[in-house]
């Protein structure tokens, strides 16, 4: 993937991990649009950036999701990259069904269902495309489990699997398919975390994260240093050991 010279779509990105990369990736050069639920947000945003587009879009609804790539295609006709930021994280208590079914059902729904069905309303446009991407967003808790997060461990999870899926299916197309796999970033994802000194500062993950889009254009998985400790406790053979140790010092886990 080209660091510079796209159109890049980033549903759910009017803060944290989203805005900051569709920022980074306006200053080099792309046209990026900005998607997000929240009208008022997506006005400010327009106004504190120019050149920055806005398309208003709610990931958890299939209608709102058509009616944006309507758009979204409409006024760029161009559009190259799909990156399917959107997605919510929420705090589960597994031992009793009222306190997560309906958390767990938003968070698939959010988190599982939002990208693929981003993906079947752009994939055929960007097909045509003479040269494509499609950037998913998993997250390390794929890989080692936060006990407290059940719901968003396991639909991050199949995000892995499904972009590692997919991208055997788009193999012989001009869409690649990259996952980005950030570790726990300072961001408002759950309470608390924009000050955690277990996360990394959000502008050092983004300015890593692009610097590996841009030095490692084939790469299938961008990984920040940070999140290796997470990514690879299987391969290693001290799984164990990652599980206790990030349940022991992320705060989420107390």
């Amino acid at each position: 993937m080209n660091i510079s010279g796209n159109t890049v779509f980033i549903p759910g990105s009017t803060s944290g991990i989203g805005l900051a990369l569709a920022l980074d990736l306006h200053a080099r050069g792309n046209t990026v649009i900005v998607g997000g639920r929240r009208a008022d947000l997506l006005e400010r945003i327009a106004a504190e950036h120019p050149g920055l587009g806005t398309v208003q879009i709610d990931t958890s609804d299939p209608a709102s999701i058509a009616a944006a790539a309507k758009e979204v295609l409409s006024a760029y006709p161009d559009l190259n990259v799909l990156v399917t930021m959107a997605g919510i994280m929420r705090v589960e208590d597994w031992r009793r069904p009222e306190q997560f079914l309906a958390s767990a059902e938003s968070v698939v729904t959010t988190n599982v269902l939002g990208p693929v069905r981003l993906i079947a309303a752009f994939i055929e446009h960007l097909q045509a495309q003479p040269d494509a991407a499609i950037v998913t967003v998993s997250s390390g808790l794929a890989f080692t489990p936060l006990a407290v997060t059940p719901s968003y461990n396991a639909s991050k999870a199949a995000i892995h699997m499904l972009s590692e899926s997919i991208r055997l299916q788009l193999a012989d197309t001009s869409v690649q398919v990259i996952e980005l796999v950030p570790p726990s970033v300072r961001t408002s994802l759950v309470p608390g975390q924009e000050t955690s000194e277990v996360a990394m500062p959000l502008d050092e993950f983004v300015a890593e994260a692009l610097a590996l889009f841009e030095t490692q254009p084939d790469a299938t998985e961008i990984q920040v240093e940070r999140v290796k400790f997470l990514r690879y406790g299987e391969a290693r053979g001290d799984y164990d050991q990652v599980v206790a140790a990030l349940n022991a010092s992320d705060p989420h886990g107390k």
